[in-house]
Parts: structure tokens; C-alpha cells; sequence
């Protein structure tokens, strides 16, 4: 697929705006209506898969041709690889929504975000690095899953160790879009000010026109 084509998917456009690259995963839909109903899926090819991880700069532009070409002699296993990162997605999706509004969390997405990190932990290897050690990644250049390991990663980073009470979703039309609110007074309450946060003050605007012209009659 040349790279050209990557930007020119929903995903390869998608926002970054969640401040964790597991969220910003997790936001891979055009909203979520519920624990676990995507509105208008952006994961439909493995070229989605592809256009999202370069977009998060987990690919290059080298890498991405690579898989790209790889995914094309391999199309069964690049389904099947698909299918594990709408799994997954689905997975931190449903934590984060379980956590933020404090339920039990489900026995299947917990499994399955395990299950993923098991085999990112897997790839790592501990390395030397400017005077310390350090987990790095070390896969096979031709895994199609290997932009996998770094979202599960995330997630096991920041559900397990982050402050998970500045875990948000956005409460913007047909958003429910997750993001961390890392402001100092906690005030953040939109995933995009420009988009949802916008939309909001056109709707009370509006809102407060026709209450006015009502009152004006």
C-alpha cells in the first residue's frame, strides 16, 4: 500500500487527544453509545490498523510499507490480527467505562487485555541504556502484530499505575470518546474543545434562541 494512501483512511487521520496512546486506541471509533457499541468503526482492514499506527508514530514510514507488504502475501493472519485489535480495543474501552463510573470490571475484557500484554511482554528484552537498563521491544521485522504490543503495554501501564481518577470520557454528542484530564485543577470535561466542546455551546446557543423567541411570542 503506498504511504500516500495511509493518510487518506479514517484511521491514518484519526485524533490523538487522550494523552495515553492505549486511549487514544480505545478512541479508534467515531463514538461509543455504550459499554461496548462502536459508532462507525475505523478498524475494518488490517490497513486501518496500519494508517492508526502510523499516525501514532509507532511506525515509520519504512515499517509501515513493510507490514503493508507483508499483510498482502499473509491476508489470513492479518485478519486474524485485526480481529485481536478490535478485541482489544473493545478490552480498554470497556475498563476505562467500568472505571470511570466505578463498576465491576467484566471478567472477558480482562482476560483479553491480559492475554495481549503476555504477548508484548514476551518481545521485550532488558537492555543496556546510557547507564541503566531499560525494557525495549525487540520483535521480527515481519510481525504483523507487532503494533499491538505497545497499546497493550500502555494499558497495563496506566490502568495499574496512573491516577485513574482524571480518567474521563467525553460527555459531547454520540462522543464517549476516553482522555486523561491532566490540568491542575481537573477542569478538562471535552476529548476536543474545537469539536465537541464547540458543538456543546452551539446547541445552548441555539437552545437559548428558540427559549427566547418562545418568550418573545
Amino acid at each position: 500500500m503506498p504511504l500516500s494512501a495511509l493518510n487518506e483512511r479514517p484511521a491514518g487521520r484519526a485524533k490523538q487527544l487522550a494523552g495515553r496512546l492505549c486511549l487514544d486506541f480505545a478512541n479508534l471509533v467515531g463514538g461509543w453509545t455504550d459499554v461496548a457499541l462502536p459508532r462507525e468503526d475505523r478498524l475494518n482492514a488490517y490497513a486501518d490498523l496500519l494508517a492508526w499506527s502510523w499516525r501514532a508514530r509507532l511506525l515509520d514510514d519504512a515499517a509501515a510499507a513493510r507490514l503493508g507488504r507483508e499483510a498482502d502475501q499473509r491476508p489470513r493472519e492479518a485478519a486474524a490480527v485485526l480481529e485481536r485489535a478490535r478485541r482489544l480495543r473493545g478490552a480498554i474501552h470497556a475498563v476505562a467505562w467500568h472505571f470511570e463510573r466505578g463498576r465491576p470490571q467484566r471478567a472477558v475484557d480482562l482476560e483479553t487485555l491480559a492475554a495481549e500484554v503476555h504477548i508484548a511482554r514476551d518481545r521485550q528484552r532488558l537492555e543496556p541504556a546510557a547507564g541503566r537498563l531499560e525494557w525495549r521491544t525487540a520483535g521480527n521485522r515481519r510481525a504483523l502484530d507487532a503494533t499491538l504490543w505497545p497499546v497493550a503495554l500502555s494499558a497495563e501501564s496506566y490502568f495499574t499505575g496512573a491516577d485513574l481518577t482524571r480518567l474521563h470520557s467525553c460527555p459531547g454528542e454520540a462522543c464517549g470518546w476516553h482522555f486523561e484530564d491532566v490540568t491542575r485543577n481537573r477542569s478538562r470535561q471535552w476529548c476536543d474543545m474545537a469539536d465537541c466542546g464547540n458543538a456543546a455551546k452551539v446547541r445552548r446557543f441555539r437552545s437559548r434562541q428558540r427559549s427566547g423567541g418562545r418568550r418573545g411570542r
